[in-house]
């Protein structure tokens, strides 16, 4: 494994590793209120990521997730989710030497090159538009660059994985959302929507969709993962899933372990979707009914699967560091990704193949939206 591990630390250093989703803005929120002096991040922090580490890791792009809860009301979501973009923006510029704000695929690969982190913002969740294509087109503005349409909860024009089904999948204004999107250039993010949401998602968008955070349910049965028949048709679509690190996502004992604090949580009255809500208590539940852990190895399994259904050109890193609590052993921090890649080089995956991996295709994406965008409608 250590020749595997110079190998791809080789491969790192001249093609940049872009993940998909991190919440550390949503942490730099709770634990200092945006103050980055505070919370220094040239150092090592409380938090799955600092810049240390991240350098250790590799890192050289991230979508920073501008997540505010599903739960709130429309008019506070979207103040908080404003908030959240200042916040995101206000780290990058109290950071020049470690980031930059990248717009474009072309802007990340020019960040990359200047040894600093491409950093990208994705809205997670429709909830934070407050059903308003205006608002939705001001984000764009503001540099976010995807949205994923729900949260834990349905946005009222669209379904989420783990809510009632309410409209089907996608309202008459969920459509004309996505097509906003394929407008403005903007990816169209399909991790924490139902089936139905999916489908409908890819029957009406022109451009290719991410799944920022998404593990491949065959291998685990969350219903947050992506169903194989989603995967094959992610391959005509021309996106990519980005496979998530969560512990309860990746590994099915463990999933099976958690439905006993979900159920404990709904027991006590609490809603286990609503993450403010439950956090505390279903950390409790964990301290005195251990489980499973998950593993690097089965990460790795994720990505195989989505790479054997969906192709090689349709897999991606979405590690959801800093917005869960439990991840898997050897993927604790963003210290870690040489590892996974070390895994799937030992695999026998190809320089080729890791680099689409690591960005090459989520790359590919965006200067697809981009080209959409850019195209008459």
């Amino acid at each position: 494994m250590t020749d595997q591990l110079a190998r791809v630390l080789d491969l790192l250093a001249s093609h940049p590793l872009v993940d998909g989703h991190n919440d550390l803005v949503w942490e730099a929120r709770e634990l200092a209120g945006y103050d980055f002096d505070v919370l220094d991040l040239n150092g090592r922090t409380p938090t799955q990521t600092d810049w240390p580490r991240a350098a250790s890791g590799r890192l050289g792009g991230q979508f920073w997730s501008v997540y505010v809860p599903g739960t709130l009301p429309p008019g506070d979501a979207l103040v908080a989710t404003l908030e959240q973009i200042d916040g995101a923006r206000r780290m990058i510029a109290s950071y020049p030497d470690r980031l930059a704000l990248a717009l474009t695929a072309a802007e990340v690969e020019a960040t990359f090159a200047s040894g600093r982190i491409a950093s990208l913002l994705g809205a997670e969740g429709g909830h934070s538009i407050a059903s308003s294509l205006g608002v939705l087109r001001q984000f764009y503005a503001l540099g976010v660059r995807y949205l994923t349409l729900t949260h834990n909860q349905n946005v009222g024009w669209a379904d989420s994985a783990t809510d009632v089904p309410d409209v089907g999948g996608l309202s008459a204004f969920g459509e004309s959302v996505v097509r906003e999107l394929n407008d403005l250039g903007m990816l169209v993010d399909l991790s924490h929507v139902s089936d139905a949401t999916m489908r409908a998602a890819l029957r009406v968008t022109r451009a290719p969709v991410i799944f920022s955070h998404s593990g491949a349910r065959s291998v685990c049965s969350a219903p947050r993962n992506v169903p194989d028949d989603v995967l094959a048709e992610l391959a005509g679509n021309g996106g990519v899933c980005m496979a998530v690190f969560a512990r309860d996502f990746v590994s099915q004992e463990c999933w099976d372990h958690a439905q006993g604090g979900i159920e404990a949580a709904r027991a006590a009255g609490l809603d286990p979707t609503d993450i403010s809500a439950s956090t505390a208590f279903k950390r409790d539940w964990e301290r005195e009914h251990p489980g499973p852990e998950a593993t690097l190895a089965q990460v790795a399994d994720h990505i195989e699967r989505i790479r054997d259904v969906a192709g090689v050109a349709h897999v991606g890193i979405g590690g959801d560091f800093d917005g869960v609590a439990n991840l898997p052993v050897g993927l604790e921090d963003v210290s870690c990704y040489p590892a996974l890649f070390a895994e799937l080089a030992g695999r026998g995956w190809s320089d080729a193949d890791l680099i689409a991996l690591a960005s090459g295709n989520i790359l590919r994406v965006m200067r697809d939206a981009e080209a959409v965008a850019a195209a008459p409608s």
